[in-house]
Parts: structure tokens; C-alpha cells; sequence
């Protein structure tokens, strides 16, 4: 595995009383793309806000770079990582380009404001992102994956080391997906951590370097997809069977022939 840009030590994150994950240990590796799958309500996004500083761990610690985020000014934290949530939304008829030079916004003081740096930071995100055409539309005039893509590009403006996507791809149909998932591809191999919360395993296994497969709060099973998903694993995680194949283009798993346990349908699936 890649030198870990992110790492967890017993990490333990709670809603009030009620505890999502405990004593949690992860390593993320340095610039690859990392998938983070599992039920619904297994704790995906939940880690994802720990791993960002918006939910305050119960115990335990997030390291970025072998710093603890907790110690980090804000502003320098800025500077190391950014978060997409899902589905954010920008004022109305503000333009791409105004939405990406939010990015640049950690990088800003009373003493250095907008400066040509910023302006060529921006450009290369517009570029990176195939929004230079678009950059003076307003973003609520754009398509789904348009506006998908114009918010990454304001994540790459920030210019951190590490990107959190929370289900980068909800509500976009599959030509969009595509579009995504290949500009998150794309970064990585620029170098940056991408950690993304993704539904659908096929994408994942398909896209993702490195998979982190959740159930109830803790990790089943990481590592190459290639290596980490079985038909126990899918069982476990879903309740449903399966037959696996390899992509003979990518070497990705394929899942076939999905249908749901008899345990499941019974209701005694675990």
C-alpha cells in the first residue's frame, strides 16, 4: 500500500448518545482514490464528517499528514483538505467562475487578496475540469454533472493534498457518472487523496485504487478491489448473493445474477 496520507487511531464518532463507529482504525493511502461503500446507515458518511472536523470525535484521532486535525487553525486546515458534501447548493445566479474562486478563499488575508496567482489557480481549475467555455454561466443553468464538475473545481482551486466526496455522483445519470468518476480519477493521478462515499459498488470496484467496505460502524474487509471483494463480502454488506466476474477490459469485479438471500427474505440475515 502507498504511504498512508490519512490515518485513524480508535476513532469514535456519536450522534449525542447515540455511537455510529468505535475505536475505528484506518489508513488512506496517498494519492489514490478510495471508496468507502456499505449499507445504508453503516456509518460512511458519518466517518467522512469525522475525517473533515465537522463531527467532533467521542475518542480518538484523525492524523492528516501525521498532524492531528484537531489541532490545525482552520485556515490551515483549509489548505490541506477539502470536503464536497452531497448535493451543495451556490446562491442563485452565481457564475463558475465565482463559485471556483471560493477556493482560493483559505489562501486570502486582509494583506494578500485577489491576486494573479489566484487567477491563474483558478483558470487551470476551469481547465482541469473542461468549465472554461462555461466559466461566466450561472451555475444553477448548468447540468447535473456540469454542476458537479464546477464545485470539484472549486475544491481543486483550494489546492489541498486530500478531497473528501460525499456520494460525488447522487441523483446524476449514467453518462454524468462517467464524467465524474473520471475527473476523480483524473486527480489522482495529479497526486492528490481522494476518499469518496459511493453507493454503488460496481463503480467502485471500478474506479476506486482502494476500497473500504463499512457494516454497522466498523471496516469488513480494505484493500485492492480486486482483492477485497468476495460473495461472503457482498452477503454480508447487502444480504444479497451474487456471482462475481472480472472485468476483462479493467480486471474489476462485476457483479452478476444479484438476488437476495433466502436468510434475508426470511428476515434472518445478519
Amino acid at each position: 500500500m502507498t504511504a498512508p496520507d490519512m490515518t485513524t487511531r480508535d476513532l469514535s464518532l456519536a450522534y449525542g448518545s447515540v455511537a455510529v463507529i468505535e475505536d475505528l482504525d484506518l489508513q488512506l493511502p496517498a494519492g489514490q482514490v478510495t471508496a468507502i461503500v456499505g449499507p445504508n446507515g453503516c456509518g460512511k458518511s458519518t466517518l467522512l464528517a469525522g475525517l473533515s472536523r465537522l463531527l467532533k470525535p467521542r475518542g480518538g484521532t484523525v492524523l492528516l499528514n501525521g498532524a492531528d486535525i484537531r489541532h490545525l487553525p482552520t485556515r490551515q486546515l483549509a489548505k490541506r483538505l477539502a470536503l464536497l458534501p452531497q448535493q451543495p447548493h451556490a446562491p442563485e445566479a452565481l457564475t463558475v467562475a465565482e463559485l471556483v474562486r471560493f477556493g482560493r478563499h483559505p489562501h486570502q488575508s486582509w494583506l494578500r487578496q485577489w491576486s494573479p496567482e489566484d487567477k491563474r489557480v483558478v483558470d487551470e481549475a476551469l481547465v482541469m475540469t473542461g468549465l472554461t467555455p462555461l466559466a461566466e454561466r450561472p451555475v444553477d443553468a448548468l447540468s447535473g454533472g456540469q454542476r458537479q464538475r464546477a464545485w470539484i473545481a472549486m475544491a481543486i482551486a483550494q489546492q489541498t493534498s486530500t478531497l473528501l466526496l460525499d456520494e460525488p455522483t447522487s441523483a446524476l445519470d449514467l453518462g454524468h457518472q462517467v464524467e465524474v468518476y473520471e475527473l476523480i480519477q483524473s486527480l489522482a493521478a495529479s497526486g492528490k487523496t481522494i476518499v469518496m462515499v459511493i453507493h454503488d459498488l460496481v463503480s467502485a470496484c471500478r474506479y476506486a485504487d482502494h476500497l473500504v467496505a463499512m457494516h454497522q460502524g466498523q471496516i469488513l474487509a480494505e484493500g485492492p478491489p480486486g482483492e477485497t471483494v468476495t460473495t461472503d463480502l457482498v452477503r454480508r454488506l447487502y444480504g444479497v448473493d451474487c456471482t462475481l466476474m472480472t472485468d476483462p477490459a479493467t480486471g474489476a469485479p462485476l457483479l452478476t445474477n444479484v438476488r437476495r438471500t433466502r436468510d434475508a427474505l426470511d428476515g434472518s440475515a445478519t
